[in-house]
Protein backbone atom coordinates (compact mmCIF):
# COMPACT_ATOMS: atom_id res chain seq x y z
CA UNK A 1 0.00 0.00 0.00
CA UNK A 2 2.24 2.40 -1.13
CA UNK A 3 1.66 6.44 -1.48
CA UNK A 4 5.15 6.93 -3.33
CA UNK A 5 5.05 10.25 -5.59
CA UNK A 6 1.74 11.19 -3.95
CA UNK A 7 0.96 15.51 -3.22
CA UNK A 8 -0.39 15.18 -0.19
CA UNK A 9 -1.40 18.11 2.01
CA UNK A 10 -2.35 17.42 5.54
CA UNK A 11 -4.16 20.13 7.45
CA UNK A 12 -3.40 19.85 11.64
CA UNK A 13 -0.30 17.82 11.04
CA UNK A 14 1.58 19.35 13.59
CA UNK A 15 0.51 16.96 16.18
CA UNK A 16 -1.20 14.16 16.66
CA UNK A 17 -3.07 12.00 13.97
CA UNK A 18 -1.90 13.91 11.53
CA UNK A 19 1.29 14.05 12.22
CA UNK A 20 1.02 10.01 12.43
CA UNK A 21 0.13 9.37 9.22
CA UNK A 22 2.08 12.58 7.57
CA UNK A 23 5.42 10.43 9.32
CA UNK A 24 3.82 7.11 7.73
CA UNK A 25 2.88 8.92 4.02
CA UNK A 26 6.81 10.90 4.31
CA UNK A 27 8.27 6.47 4.67
CA UNK A 28 6.34 5.34 2.18
CA UNK A 29 8.00 8.44 -0.59
CA UNK A 30 5.04 10.91 -0.87
CA UNK A 31 6.09 14.32 -1.14
CA UNK A 32 3.93 15.82 2.16
CA UNK A 33 2.97 19.28 3.27
CA UNK A 34 1.72 20.53 6.48
CA UNK A 35 -0.60 23.19 7.18
CA UNK A 36 -1.02 24.29 10.52
CA UNK A 37 -0.70 27.08 12.84
CA UNK A 38 2.37 25.93 14.36
CA UNK A 39 5.43 24.59 12.36
CA UNK A 40 6.00 20.92 13.44
CA UNK A 41 9.81 20.86 11.83
CA UNK A 42 8.76 17.28 10.49
CA UNK A 43 12.12 16.31 8.24
CA UNK A 44 10.86 15.41 4.52
CA UNK A 45 7.51 17.55 4.58
CA UNK A 46 7.06 20.88 3.24
CA UNK A 47 4.98 23.66 5.86
CA UNK A 48 2.73 26.46 4.91
CA UNK A 49 1.32 28.57 7.58
CA UNK A 50 -2.56 28.54 7.98
CA UNK A 51 -4.88 29.39 10.44
CA UNK A 52 -8.17 28.11 9.62
CA UNK A 53 -10.37 30.43 11.37
CA UNK A 54 -9.04 33.47 10.11
CA UNK A 55 -10.79 34.81 6.91
CA UNK A 56 -7.63 36.33 5.76
CA UNK A 57 -5.74 33.24 5.67
CA UNK A 58 -4.70 31.42 2.11
CA UNK A 59 -2.97 28.87 1.63
CA UNK A 60 -0.27 29.32 -0.96
CA UNK A 61 2.20 27.30 -2.18
CA UNK A 62 0.23 24.31 -3.30
CA UNK A 63 1.06 22.05 -6.31
CA UNK A 64 -0.67 21.85 -9.44
CA UNK A 65 -1.70 18.54 -8.79
CA UNK A 66 -2.51 17.56 -4.80
CA UNK A 67 -3.54 13.61 -4.94
CA UNK A 68 -5.31 13.48 -1.30
CA UNK A 69 -5.77 16.03 1.03
CA UNK A 70 -6.33 15.55 5.03
CA UNK A 71 -8.44 17.83 7.25
CA UNK A 72 -7.31 17.29 10.64
CA UNK A 73 -8.10 19.66 13.14
CA UNK A 74 -10.34 19.18 16.16
CA UNK A 75 -11.91 20.47 18.58
CA UNK A 76 -13.07 19.21 22.49
CA UNK A 77 -15.46 20.46 24.45
CA UNK A 78 -17.16 18.63 27.18
CA UNK A 79 -19.95 20.93 29.37
CA UNK A 80 -23.46 20.88 29.53
CA UNK A 81 -25.63 21.82 27.29
CA UNK A 82 -26.85 24.89 29.66
CA UNK A 83 -23.14 25.66 29.85
CA UNK A 84 -21.73 26.34 26.54
CA UNK A 85 -22.47 29.91 25.35
CA UNK A 86 -23.04 30.05 21.86
CA UNK A 87 -19.37 31.35 21.24
CA UNK A 88 -17.89 27.83 22.37
CA UNK A 89 -20.42 26.54 19.28
CA UNK A 90 -19.27 29.35 16.63
CA UNK A 91 -15.67 28.31 17.45
CA UNK A 92 -16.40 25.00 16.94
CA UNK A 93 -18.06 25.29 13.84
CA UNK A 94 -15.24 27.61 12.42
CA UNK A 95 -12.52 25.16 13.31
CA UNK A 96 -14.63 21.79 12.18
CA UNK A 97 -16.62 23.00 9.23
CA UNK A 98 -16.30 26.20 7.99
CA UNK A 99 -11.96 25.64 8.16
CA UNK A 100 -12.56 22.88 6.20
CA UNK A 101 -14.85 24.57 3.62
CA UNK A 102 -12.04 26.76 3.20
CA UNK A 103 -9.55 24.59 2.83
CA UNK A 104 -11.24 21.96 0.73
CA UNK A 105 -12.62 25.13 -1.89
CA UNK A 106 -9.07 26.18 -2.42
CA UNK A 107 -8.05 22.41 -3.21
CA UNK A 108 -10.66 21.83 -5.86
CA UNK A 109 -8.81 22.71 -8.49
CA UNK A 110 -5.26 20.93 -7.76
CA UNK A 111 -7.72 17.67 -6.62
CA UNK A 112 -9.45 17.96 -10.12
CA UNK A 113 -6.11 17.64 -11.52
CA UNK A 114 -5.19 14.71 -9.99
CA UNK A 115 -6.45 10.84 -11.22
CA UNK A 116 -8.73 9.68 -8.40
CA UNK A 117 -7.60 11.81 -5.65
CA UNK A 118 -8.87 11.50 -2.41
CA UNK A 119 -10.14 13.69 0.84
CA UNK A 120 -10.40 12.44 3.92
CA UNK A 121 -12.27 14.71 7.05
CA UNK A 122 -12.68 13.54 10.91
CA UNK A 123 -16.25 13.63 12.36
CA UNK A 124 -16.93 11.69 15.77
CA UNK A 125 -18.43 8.77 17.57
CA UNK A 126 -20.35 11.28 19.38
CA UNK A 127 -22.77 12.27 16.40
CA UNK A 128 -23.43 9.36 15.74
CA UNK A 129 -24.76 8.15 19.16
CA UNK A 130 -25.57 10.95 20.96
CA UNK A 131 -23.53 11.32 24.41
CA UNK A 132 -23.69 13.74 27.27
CA UNK A 133 -21.96 16.71 27.08
CA UNK A 134 -20.75 16.33 23.73
CA UNK A 135 -23.50 18.70 22.32
CA UNK A 136 -21.04 21.47 20.58
CA UNK A 137 -18.67 18.87 18.91
CA UNK A 138 -21.38 16.78 17.76
CA UNK A 139 -22.85 20.11 16.13
CA UNK A 140 -19.83 20.61 14.02
CA UNK A 141 -18.83 17.03 13.17
CA UNK A 142 -22.77 15.90 12.54
CA UNK A 143 -22.23 18.83 10.02
CA UNK A 144 -18.71 17.55 8.29
CA UNK A 145 -20.34 14.32 8.19
CA UNK A 146 -22.70 15.96 5.93
CA UNK A 147 -20.37 17.90 3.89
CA UNK A 148 -18.19 14.90 3.02
CA UNK A 149 -21.37 12.89 1.82
CA UNK A 150 -22.69 15.74 -0.48
CA UNK A 151 -18.79 16.54 -1.50
CA UNK A 152 -18.12 12.38 -2.29
CA UNK A 153 -21.50 13.12 -4.84
CA UNK A 154 -20.45 15.94 -6.39
CA UNK A 155 -17.15 15.29 -6.89
CA UNK A 156 -17.87 11.62 -8.03
CA UNK A 157 -17.25 13.16 -11.65
CA UNK A 158 -13.94 13.89 -11.28
CA UNK A 159 -12.42 10.98 -9.51
CA UNK A 160 -12.44 12.65 -6.22
CA UNK A 161 -13.20 10.61 -3.34
CA UNK A 162 -14.35 11.82 0.05
CA UNK A 163 -14.31 9.92 3.37
CA UNK A 164 -14.95 10.38 7.11
CA UNK A 165 -13.49 9.23 10.10
CA UNK A 166 -15.08 9.00 12.91
CA UNK A 167 -13.24 7.84 16.01
CA UNK A 168 -13.52 7.74 20.15
CA UNK A 169 -11.22 9.00 22.29
CA UNK A 170 -7.98 8.93 21.21
CA UNK A 171 -4.78 9.46 22.61
CA UNK A 172 -3.95 12.73 21.52
CA UNK A 173 -2.59 16.36 22.65
CA UNK A 174 -6.47 17.39 21.81
CA UNK A 175 -7.81 14.59 24.66
CA UNK A 176 -4.41 14.84 26.97
CA UNK A 177 -6.85 15.99 29.99
CA UNK A 178 -9.20 13.45 29.11
CA UNK A 179 -6.05 10.61 29.53
CA UNK A 180 -3.81 12.13 32.35
CA UNK A 181 -3.84 9.84 34.96
CA UNK A 182 -3.85 6.01 34.94
CA UNK A 183 -7.48 5.96 36.12
CA UNK A 184 -9.18 8.03 33.61
CA UNK A 185 -7.15 5.68 31.51
CA UNK A 186 -8.13 2.54 32.67
CA UNK A 187 -11.88 4.04 32.94
CA UNK A 188 -11.97 5.12 28.82
CA UNK A 189 -10.40 0.76 28.36
CA UNK A 190 -13.25 -0.25 30.18
CA UNK A 191 -15.46 1.98 27.66
CA UNK A 192 -14.40 0.23 24.98
CA UNK A 193 -15.33 -3.38 23.77
CA UNK A 194 -11.75 -3.76 22.63
CA UNK A 195 -10.61 -3.06 25.52
CA UNK A 196 -8.64 0.05 24.50
CA UNK A 197 -8.95 3.53 23.80
CA UNK A 198 -7.61 5.02 20.62
CA UNK A 199 -4.09 5.72 19.18
CA UNK A 200 -3.10 8.22 16.54
CA UNK A 201 -1.91 5.54 14.57
CA UNK A 202 -5.23 3.48 14.63
CA UNK A 203 -6.65 6.59 12.54
CA UNK A 204 -3.35 7.26 10.29
CA UNK A 205 -3.31 3.83 9.32
CA UNK A 206 -7.33 3.79 7.54
CA UNK A 207 -6.56 7.29 6.61
CA UNK A 208 -3.15 5.93 4.78
CA UNK A 209 -5.74 2.88 3.28
CA UNK A 210 -7.96 5.68 2.42
CA UNK A 211 -5.06 8.16 0.30
CA UNK A 212 -3.51 4.63 -1.34
CA UNK A 213 -4.85 3.37 -4.47
CA UNK A 214 -6.04 -0.21 -2.36
CA UNK A 215 -8.79 2.54 -1.18
CA UNK A 216 -9.92 3.66 -4.54
CA UNK A 217 -13.34 1.82 -4.25
CA UNK A 218 -14.13 3.63 -1.34
CA UNK A 219 -16.18 6.80 -0.94
CA UNK A 220 -18.74 8.35 0.69
CA UNK A 221 -18.33 6.75 3.97
CA UNK A 222 -18.64 7.40 7.64
CA UNK A 223 -16.18 4.85 9.04
CA UNK A 224 -16.07 4.22 12.63
CA UNK A 225 -12.56 3.67 13.98
CA UNK A 226 -13.27 3.53 17.71
CA UNK A 227 -12.43 0.46 19.42
CA UNK A 228 -16.08 -0.71 19.07
CA UNK A 229 -17.73 1.83 20.82
CA UNK A 230 -19.92 3.05 18.30
CA UNK A 231 -21.81 -0.15 17.02
CA UNK A 232 -20.83 -3.13 20.44
CA UNK A 233 -22.66 -3.05 23.73
CA UNK A 234 -20.84 -6.28 24.94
Amino acid sequence: MSLTGKNLLIVGGSSGIGKALAEMAIAEGARVILASRTNPELPGASYIPLDVTSMESVIDGLPEVLHGVVYAPGTINLKPFHRLPPEVFQQDLEINVMGAIKVLQACFKPLKAATGASVVLFSTVAAKLGMNFHSSIATSKGAIEGLGKSLAAEWAVHGIRVNILAPSLTDTPLAERLLATPEKQEASNKRHPIGRFGKSEDLAHMARLLLSDEGSWITGQVIGIDGGVGSLKP
